[in-house]
């Protein structure tokens, strides 16, 4: 599966060896932990377990509003005093209720409204749904209220109150007959919040195949739908807020639930990856896990509990969310009574073992309450390139480690090896083709003529064209026999230096390139590598382009070298911009085919194009 994102040398370090050791373990008759969640692999294994911040809690009353929520938003994303539940919330909803009826009135914050904007919500017939709909259009939203059972009487409500409703009674696995209505009865879909859902609660052993997929089929399917067809009008429009229903239950597991539990958090998993999809285009989604008393909860909650946990306390958090103070996307909230708090992963520090020999359940074993120990430097990932650092950082795709000797002469080792290394020249043909290629890669218009008609007066390639001949001869380098831990995962380009020797620069030619390794440093975690390049056009032998191109590489320093570099003349001089204004501004836009125009030229790196190698894992180079 991964074979299509990573290079041989990686996946070697990456194999099944390495998981397999903590599957043995955790399957042995001597382990104790239950609900447990591992991440593993390449001889790293860390836990993770729920981090939620403190929250805010809110005075139930008419000033509880999605203004007054937006207010105190850092207080709900504000894990200085962080909560790690269990196996359940531990939220007191019924405590918090009773501390809310003693708070001032809430302070509110910019206003909300919805004018102009219509509100999708699923599952609106009553319950949570209702509260949703009736306070989005209480705030100027056209609301179409979906319900399979009678959506008619929360309409009536709305209308009544001088709102726009309109009824919907297709199940949400019918997406897209659900979008049409709200296309017909107001032109347009702005807001969704999928909420419909339904419980067929029963213990695992007595649970049956159609209550397990009805509970999916509601759920995720008709998450999955309703947005599907709305998505190509979000996208279009660039405006969308989305608003998923996850539950406690998914998060922390509930006996006689595991269908339910199973939805809602594959809803979470849903969510965060429409969130990366969506950002760009202004599609921001968020799942909240509500806790309300409604018709669906009456079934596993006392009569006297449901109703104080009236869903109108719920629906301010939910409503800003959908508005366009929104202020968040790819996120998990716990919403109560007056009450909301992000939830996050935290993830131990765990244990790196040694790529230099088999990993086996014994050593995961011996290091066990290392690896669950949460005192120690914990992290956060928040995404694909941070969850994967643990792998990438933690055995740097391992080479063992040898300590420098004294007084920095490894350093000196390592970049005197570099320097005696004669990587062969790089050959590289060019035309006018290729010109004209590179300069639209770099943003040239059909009006620049010079820049893409062979033919004009004073046709060119651009400067910066000398960085192209130079890339294969930069590759040639043998950075994995210099650096220790060296994996081209964690590279980065840092900075380019390009000196033009030659100008105009020819529009055609075959140029000879020859690459020498200037400078390494020890960033202590890392190393920096400077790259110099001397490209010569073969027919003359004239130099072109001298280069300098200095990268970054994560998990390859410690091994004695100088941390700081030398003066290298014009390539390392600082420049202090005059302190006047700039004789003109020139403002830019990146098209969005402009990646794709500019590899072509010779970046083939496919970090430029393709969403899953720039995901995972290397949106941590971007």
């Amino acid at each position: 599966m991964t074979e299509t994102v990573l290079d041989p040398e990686t996946l070697k370090k990456l194999g099944p060896e390495w998981v397999v050791p903590l599957v043995g373990y955790l399957t042995h008759e001597n382990n104790t932990d239950n609900g447990g969640i591992y991440e593993v692999g390449a001889g790293a294994v860390a836990k993770l377990r729920w981090e939620r911040a403190k929250g805010a809690l809110f005075r139930l009353d008419e000033s509880f509003t999605p203004s007054a929520v937006l207010k105190r938003w850092s207080e709900i994303e504000n894990f200085k005093e962080p909560v790690h539940p269990g196996t359940e919330s531990g939220i007191n909803h019924i405590e918090n209720i009773e501390i809310a009826a003693k708070l001032p009135p809430n302070p509110q914050g910019e206003k909300i409204d919805f004018t102009g904007k219509v509100a999708l919500v699923t599952g609106a017939g009553g319950g949570l749904g209702r509260a949703y709909a009736l306070l989005f259009a209480k705030l100027g939203a056209s609301v179409v209220v979906n319900d399979v059972v009678n959506p008619d009487k929360v309409v009536e409500e709305i209308k009544a109150a001088g709102g726009k409703a309109a009824g919907d009674r297709n199940s949400v696995e019918d997406g897209e007959a659900v979008i049409k209505t709200c296309l017909d009865a107001f032109g347009g879909i702005h807001i969704i919040v999928n909420n419909a859902g339904i419980l067929r609660d029963k213990s695992f052993a007595a649970m049956t195949d159609q209550q397990w997929d009805d509970v999916q089929r509601v759920h995720v399917r008709g998450t999955y739908k309703v947005t599907k067809a709305a998505w190509p009008h979000l996208y279009n429009q660039k405006y969308g807020r989305i608003i998923n229903t996850s539950s406690s239950s998914g998060i922390y597991g509930n006996f006689g639930q595991a269908n339910y539990a199973t939805a809602k958090l594959a809803i979470v998993g849903f969510s965060r990856a429409l969130a990366r999809e969506g950002q760009k285009n202004n599609i921001l989604v968020n799942a909240v896990a509500p806790t309300a008393g409604t018709n669906m909860t009456r079934t596993i909650m006392p009569e006297e509990v449901v109703a104080k946990l009236k869903p109108d306390y719920i629906a301010p958090t939910i409503v800003l969310l959908g508005s366009d103070k929104c202020p968040t996307t790819c996120s998990l909230f716990e919403v109560g009574p007056g009450y909301t708090a992000r939830l996050r992963w935290e993830r131990t520090e765990g244990v790196h073992f040694p790529t230099t020999k088999p990993l086996t359940p014994e050593d995961i074993a011996g290091k066990w309450q290392q690896i669950i120990d949460f005192s120690g430097n914990t992290t956060h990932p928040e995404s694909p390139a941070e969850a994967t650092s643990l792998l990438m950082e933690g055995t740097a795709i391992q080479r063992p480690k040898k300590a420098a000797p004294a007084g920095g002469a490894g350093g000196q080792q390592v970049l005197q090896k570099a320097q005696s290394i004669k990587s062969p020249p790089s050959e590289f043909t060019y035309d006018n083709a290729q010109v004209i290629l590179y300069n639209l890669g770099l943003g040239a218009k059909r009006t620049d003529l010079k820049w893409v008609f062979e033919g004009a007066d004073g046709f060119e390639v651009l400067p910066t064209y000398g960085v192209i001949p130079a890339m294969d001869a930069q590759g040639a380098v043998p950075l994995s026999e210099l650096l220790p831990n060296f994996s081209p995962m964690m590279l980065l380009h840092g900075e380019q230096y390009l000196e033009i020797k030659k100008y105009p620069i020819p529009t055609a030619a075959t140029v000879v390139t020859n690459a020498r390794v200037v400078e390494i440093l020890d960033k202590g975690k890392a190393a920096s590598v400077t790259i110099g390049t001397t490209t010569k056009e073969k027919s003359s032998g004239q130099v072109l382009f001298e280069a300098e191109t200095t990268l970054f590489i994560r998990g390859s320093g410690g091994f004695g070298g100088p941390s700081k570099g030398t003066d290298r003349g014009a390539a390392t001089a600082a420049n202090t911009p005059p302190k006047r204004s700039p004789d003109k501004v020139v403002e830019e836009k990146t098209s969005e085919d402009q990646a794709a125009l500019y590899r072509l030229s010779g970046d083939r790196n496919p970090l430029h194009i393709d969403p899953e190698f720039s995901y995972v894992p290397f949106t941590m180079l971007s």
